[in-house]
């Protein structure tokens, strides 16, 4: 019997991970999970019941979003990991600190096959191509090396999620010693060379139409982007995930817009890029490669980007805010005139709202409405729906962190879960949830966990075109039958009603944006369908 004073591997890692700071872990209690549950009660730390593990995934993917801390789950072996594999892609997919901590089978029945209840041939293996690191925790005592680790990638690496199994035995194991306090936290990622920043400066400083593309990365050096930008006269681009960095009046803020024709040419003209803090990826630019004629910098702490699809002239390894900062050092003091750089912004901004086909001009109509009672430091979590790809370009958001979108991986289901952790992130924001009735379907279940939990805004507002709506214009454009894509829905409003969701269904924009300004006055979870028909 476990004396009443010795802690077990399970009581000290959820100490452990107290003391590294972590308020909330995100999952569902099963029977190889007890010894974590044992460690809970009193340590400070809130446990979310998540109706899936995908939920919880989602969930700690939302909340690491809009808080910049590490989002954690706790799931079972075997089927909780499988089921949670998806969100760890989509963390993976899009640099998100996310901290996996699962139960695997006792030490002694590892990889031999002998049929233990949820056993897999090599969990890790499951897991290890889409997280920084996967391990397995064979002793108590290797706990607290694996979790430093996994904050060393969270604090000083590009961020990603980890995966740290843990073994029934290892869980149930009474320590040998107290490490429940042994934090290391080594935050930074430093500075590149002083050569390498002048080499960068000299081509900025002397580049006649210099541009800036900013993603993920740099959402820490918002204040150090406008500057540079406002020095150079740089429009900047950003990526979806780097949405907000600059203000939406901002004169040089071009937007998300490197996916769009008018995106394209502009950033063709430039004849030095700056890119800071994002992989260019063809999932945010729509097109396999950009028109880049001109020389390319990149500011990174990854360094196998500065040599893979766009090798760079100049690379900064280094953290972006403090890069960013040090650039300006070497940049010269004055400024140089920005009126034609203002004036190719403004351009591209009418060419993107005048160049709407059809439906986008409708969703474009729809964001209008939501950004008129939008509260002002709220966030929008999305899906993949075709209202959510045109807010990728078309809607400015007002700060970095604002934006939720699944973008690398492109998983369904991610915009309600993802929502409902990021409103534990960030308590006293309103959200916004923007999915389509295909995406909804996916993860619908976790409106349990929000009604259950939370008591402030979040609106979810249901793009139902009765359609995988996406998928069937392709279909179209390929001149490919459309097949599968017209699925019989449920009743939502009924649904949302059973789940106890306040609910809403107008029938025009008017309505829409009562039915919005509701909802964000409501301390509680809103269901607003709208139907394709009632948006034209």
């Amino acid at each position: 019997m476990q004396h009443q004073n010795t802690l077990t591997g399970g009581q000290a890692l959820v100490r452990l991970l107290a003391n590294y700071g972590v308020d909330t872990v995100f999952g569902i209690p099963g029977v190889h999970t007890l010894e974590l549950y044992r460690g809970l009660p009193g340590s400070g730390i809130r446990h979310v019941l998540t109706r899936h593990e995908q939920g919880a995934g989602f969930m700690a993917d939302g909340y690491a979003r809009v808080s910049g801390k590490p989002g954690v789950c706790f799931i079972i072996t075997g089927p909780g990991v499988t089921n949670a594999a998806t969100p760890i892609g989509q963390a993976y997919a899009d640099s998100i600190p996310m901290l996996v901590i699962s139960s695997v089978n006792h030490t002694a029945s590892l990889g031999k096959g002998w049929g233990c209840l949820h056993e897999t041939q090599d969990q890790r293996a499951i897991t290890a191509p889409i997280t920084a690191f996967s391990a397995v925790a064979l002793t108590p005592e290797d706990l607290p090396e694996l979790v430093a680790r996994a904050f060393a990638v969270f604090d000083g690496e590009r961020p990603r999620p980890v995966h740290i199994s843990v073994p029934l035995d290892v869980l149930a194991a009474p320590i040998s010693r107290d490490w429940s306090s042994e934090v290391v936290r080594r935050p930074g990622h430093g500075l590149p060379a002083g050569d390498a920043l002048q080499a960068a400066a000299n081509r900025l400083a002397t580049a006649k139409r210099p541009m800036i593309i900013a993603g993920g990365g740099a959402l820490g050096g918002a204040d150090a982007l406008q500057a540079v930008s406002e020095r150079l006269a740089a429009p900047v681009f950003t990526s979806v995930a780097g949405k907000g960095l600059l203000p939406p009046e901002a004169p040089l803020n071009a937007g998300s817009s490197l996916c769009m024709a008018p995106g394209w040419e502009m950033i063709a003209e430039a004849d030095v890029v700056l890119a800071v803090g994002t992989e260019m990826a063809d999932t945010d630019f729509w097109r396999e490669r950009l028109p880049l004629t001109g020389e390319l910098i990149r500011v990174d702490i990854d360094p196998r980007k500065f040599n893979d699809f766009y090798p760079c002239t100049v690379a900064l390894k280094g953290d972006a805010r403090q890069t960013l900062e040090a650039l300006l050092v070497h940049l010269p003091a004055a400024g140089r005139a920005g009126e034609a750089a203002v004036a190719r912004v403004d351009r591209l901004r009418e060419a993107i709202r005048n160049g709407h086909g059809p439906l986008q001009a409708i969703h474009q109509a729809i964001l209008d409405r939501i950004a008129a009672v939008l509260p002002a430091n709220a966030f929008i979590s999305t899906d993949m729906t075709q209202l959510a790809y045109t807010g990728n370009y078309a809607f400015a958001s007002r700060a970095p962190r604002s934006w939720l979108h699944p973008t690398g991986y492109g998983t369904l289901g991610y915009g309600l879960p993802a929502g409902i952790g990021a409103k534990f992130g960030a308590p006293t924001r309103p959200g916004l949830v923007l999915v389509g009735d295909g995406g909804f379907l996916y993860t619908v279940q976790e409106l349990a966990t929000a009604v259950e939990e939370l008591d402030s805004p979040l609106v979810v507002l249901l793009w139902n075109n009765d359609a995988l709506g996406q998928i069937r214009d392709d279909m179209l454009a390929l001149d490919i039958e459309p097949l599968g894509v017209l699925p019989r829905n449920p009743d939502f409003a009924g649904l949302a009603r059973a789940f106890g969701c306040a609910v809403q269904q107008p029938q025009s924009l008017d309505e829409l944006e009562r039915d919005l300004r509701t909802g964000f006055g409501h301390p509680g979870i809103t269901l607003i369908e709208l139907k394709h028909a009632c948006a034209r």
